[in-house]
């Protein structure tokens, strides 16, 4: 019945507009504009266009594959866990001392002379993925070496798998970069790597507090097999997540050797005084590279294998470079000559404080204090790296930085290898003394970049 009375006009109702539905979005496109805030608004450039509705897909297996491999390679740390297992194999302390050096040079020199190879390939992603399952059998190799073998022997067989576990790092190396440049935006690459960097860092020190709760010596053989073996299993895995890469074909030429330019280039250290003085001084700061292993050789000696010890220099390693990081950048803004100066005094200073501490049998040299030696020589090489970085892109023009970075790698990967006789000392003078060499090394470094020319500009 209708209750309206009769005449009365009908009160007319407003026009309802449909909405438009939204369109359908993948949560993963969702959760990557979350991330990168893109809201909708894909930003692509310097990628090929195909790529651009790739970007979430490519971000999120790149970020998962890269997570897993610097978790991985923390697992397996040549400056760490490595001469940990070496001490702990009672292998000699000449080989600790070819852990750095090995793992830094055999990544550094092959993609130089592989790089015009990897170039002619349309696409290489599969590079990568064959780097990481030959890094996931040598880490396997040494899992079972770890199990079955002791002494020099077993000290040997870690050092060759490391050899093959680093060259197989820089094929992942080389190709990782190229197919980073040709599937994420330039404005989206660095959020990528601080969220992977910043996830392994929070994983780690996870670990490292896990086996600080570890005090059994007699746990160390299946340890060393969970690390490693484990650290494998991560790049396996790594390896199968990054074929899922949506790669377009890049170009094929202008892929020249860099190995050849570099040697092309070597006249530069004749004719830029300033360029010959900046590679003097990074040849001489190779002693804090270098120093690392022989603090965690000393530890473990000290602390007669207690597994909670390498728990505490873990999260010291992990805690140094997150410490540091933004106060070393900024000051390089300002010089990074000073920077370089200051972070080589402190590892020269920390190597004669520990070798008078061994000297004089100090009984403040337990657990704590090496975690806290290893955390302040972490911050110091940070230091290191960041402040040589800083000041060669300074110092370098436009025309001349490649050359001056190809040759720079060049000389240093080389002087890394020679470095790795350093370790020679420690089984002729014991690992305290090897620390005071390094150190004073390290001081003498500081003096050096003390004498360089000022090239930063600040505001």
């Amino acid at each position: 019945m209708n209750d309206q009375a009769p005449g009365s006009a009908q009160t007319p109702q407003p026009a309802q507009t449909p909405q438009p539905a939204r369109p359908y979005r993948p949560p993963l496109d969702s959760l990557y504009d979350l991330i990168t805030g893109d809201e909708d608004a894909r930003v692509c450039k310097d990628i090929p266009s195909e790529s651009c509705n790739d970007q979430p897909r490519n971000f999120f297996t790149y970020l998962a594959s890269n997570l897993l491999t610097k978790v991985a390679d923390e697992l397996a740390s040549a400056k760490l866990v490595l001469p940990w297992l070496i001490g702990w194999l009672g292998a000699p302390a000449l080989l600790v001392g070819l852990l750095v050096p090995i793992r830094e040079a055999g990544v550094l020199l092959p993609q130089l002379a592989v790089a015009a190879y990897i170039r002619r390939l349309l696409l290489r992603k599969w590079v990568w993925v064959i780097g990481s399952l030959a890094s996931a059998a040598a880490l396997g190799l040494m899992a079972l070496t770890a199990a079955t073998m002791s002494g020099g022997a077993a000290g040997w067989a870690v050092v060759g798998l490391l050899v093959i576990f680093s060259l197989a790092r820089g094929l992942c190396s080389v190709s990782a970069k190229d197919v980073l440049g040709k599937t994420i935006s330039k404005a989206r690459r660095g959020n990528l790597m601080g969220l992977s960097a910043g996830i392994a860092g929070a994983l780690i020190l996870a670990l490292g507090l896990l086996l600080n709760l570890i005090d059994d010596s007699r746990t160390g053989a299946l340890l060393f097999v969970i690390l490693l073996g484990g650290a494998a299993l991560l790049f396996a895995i790594a390896a199968g997540i990054f074929t899922l890469m949506r790669e377009q074909p890049g170009a094929t030429a202008g892929g020249g050797n860099a190995l050849s330019a570099a040697l092309d280039s070597i006249g530069l250290l004749r004719s830029d005084p300033l360029f010959r003085h900046f590679v003097l001084v990074r040849i001489a700061l190779l002693s804090v590279a270098l120093a690392p292993p022989f603090y965690v050789l000393l530890a473990q000696q000290a602390s007669g294998s207690d597994l909670g010890a390498l728990g505490l220099l873990i999260i010291a390693s992990g805690l140094a470079s997150t410490v540091s990081a933004p106060l070393w950048g900024r000051l390089s803004d300002r010089s990074a000559r000073l920077v370089m100066v200051i972070a080589a005094a402190l590892a020269g200073l920390l190597g004669v404080v520990t070798w008078a501490l061994v000297q004089g049998a100090s009984p403040l040299l337990g657990e704590l204090a090496f975690a806290t030696l290893f955390l302040l020589l972490g911050i110091a090489h940070a230091g290191v790296r960041l402040g040589r970085k800083v000041y060669l892109v300074d110092m370098a023009s436009s025309d001349t930085r490649a050359a001056m970075v190809a040759v720079s790698n060049t000389v240093i990967g080389v002087m890394m290898l020679l470095g790795g006789v350093v370790g020679v000392l420690g089984d002729l003078y014991g690992t305290a003394f090897v620390i005071l060499a390094l150190g004073l090394a390290s001081l003498a470094a500081a003096v050096a970049a003390l004498r360089l020319k000022e090239v930063s500009e600040p505001e």
